[in-house]
């Protein structure tokens, strides 16, 4: 691979846009959506998410303004998509709605294109037939038979987690179990050097937090952190590029013949988008079960009674938590969706995390039943081309955490308020007081 291009800029991709709610003097939090007039409700504010009060938003959205539109300056115009059909009317329909100019709701000028300087260039960012190419090239990292082959490492090093936590003592449970787990299965798939493992989360952390929001202050100092991740990654490529082609997505990237001859900003955002999907999906599914089976006793009891259900709640977690709350696609033509006139070039925001309250496509959408019917009934990973490649491992990775918890602990109790990413691209907890009692 050519030698990493250190220009200043071209590191930023869309999801690190500046918008009024990042500003220093951001406009009020609606508290309310009741109480402002509804072309005033826009759902993109982080603030909402981490204060946990987007759900009436939405409900208001759903029933009123399902496709929803706003415009912000040096943003340009898009839509939000409430409604579980309008979402997988545009997820199935890649040739009208393109994922080629950004994933994340970001800066745009006249047309569908971006500025190549505002975004990292990945798969799940292309249409085919690129895009085909390059997933086909680190699928096989969790094809059943290897995932097969994990499950025994997965499992091993959840018991030796789960044993390690201090017993009646109030601790973090995203930090010693989600991300601890979750980072060493990263670093598995990676070859990563596991001593190094937290640059994983790091990076992860940094790809999609938005300067400003807690994470990093700055736009220079997130380009400086991932440009230390694409140095990192380009040393262990060089390192692998000599070898005999290995199982781990280093390798099936450097020698793979749709992958090997990337630019270095496209293997950067490959690198982002495998990190943050094997991450951010999973840790905060493991974070919110916890907090899920607290909030509703009832269903904890009926786990203790029934083990056999853990299968079933893992994907009812997902839906419950939906960990990516949306992903946007860009109009390749004018359209109408619902009565709306959609132009060539408008952002539509999928909002996966209305979608899955959705009375009208799930039943008793805002219960958490752990034995609820056709579970998997949700749009949490996608679908179509760009439905996540790494969805059975993450419920693999949950299943065997709560194999593995029912058997040692008689409870996992939350003793304090959690506190949430300032983002609505993640839903992220990022810190749940717990303690643990043994049987």
């Amino acid at each position: 691979m050519s030698e990493v291009n250190q220009e200043k800029g071209q590191a930023e991709d869309a999801n690190s846009f500046l918008s009024p709610y990042l500003s220093k003097n951001p406009p009020p939090v609606i508290e309310d959506p009741y109480a402002v007039p509804i072309e005033d409700i826009n759902v993109i504010d982080g603030r909402l998410f981490q204060r946990d009060i987007h759900w009436a938003h939405f409900k208001r959205l759903r029933e009123e303004d399902p496709v929803h539109f706003n415009e912000l300056p040096g943003i340009g115009r898009y839509w939000s998509l409430t409604k579980f059909e309008d979402i997988m009317f545009v997820d199935t329909h890649h040739e009208l709605f393109s994922s080629a100019h950004g994933i994340s709701l970001g800066p745009q000028i006249d047309g569908p294109r971006q500025p190549e300087a505002l975004q990292f260039s990945n798969f799940i960012a292309m249409d085919p037939p690129k895009h085909d190419l390059q997933r086909a090239t680190v699928t096989g990292v969790v094809a059943p038979r290897n995932l097969a082959k994990l499950e025994s490492t997965i499992r091993e090093r959840t018991q030796k987690v789960l044993r390690g936590l201090p017993v009646g003592e109030t601790f973090n449970w995203v930090d010693r179990v989600s991300i601890e787990l979750t980072t060493q299965m990263l670093a598995t798939l990676f070859d990563f050097p596991f001593e190094e493992r937290r640059k994983l989360t790091r990076w992860s952390d940094v790809a999609t937090a938005p300067p400003g929001t807690g994470i990093v202050d700055t736009a220079e100092q997130r380009r400086e952190e991932l440009m230390e991740c694409l140095a990192y990654f380009t040393k262990l490529w060089n390192e692998r590029i000599n070898k005999e082609p290995g199982t781990d997505l280093i390798s099936m990237l450097a020698h793979g013949k749709d992958t090997k001859n990337m630019q270095p900003f496209e293997f950067l955002g490959n690198l982002i988008l495998l990190i943050v999907g094997g991450n951010d999906t999973t840790r905060n599914s493991m974070s919110a079960g916890v907090l899920a089976l607290n909030q509703n006793p009832a269903e904890y009891e009926k786990l203790r009674a029934n083990p056999g259900l853990i299968s079933n709640m893992v994907p009812e977690i997902i839906r419950w938590q939906t960990p990516l709350p949306y992903m946007r696609r860009t109009a390749n033509q004018d359209i109408e969706i619902r009565g709306k006139q959609i132009k060539v070039g408008d952002q539509l925001l999928m909002w996966y995390v209305s979608g899955n309250r959705d009375e009208e496509a799930i039943d008793r959408p805002n219960e958490f039943l752990i034995d609820r019917p056709n579970a998997r009934h949700h749009l949490s990973f996608g679908f179509s081309i760009h439905r996540c490649m790494g969805n059975r491992l993450a419920e693999m990775q949950l299943r065997v955490l709560w194999e593995e918890i029912l058997p040692l602990f008689r409870k996992v109790e939350v003793v304090g308020e959690p506190q949430r990413l300032r983002s609505s691209f993640v839903r992220g907890i990022t810190d749940l007081p717990v303690r643990v009692y043994p049987h």
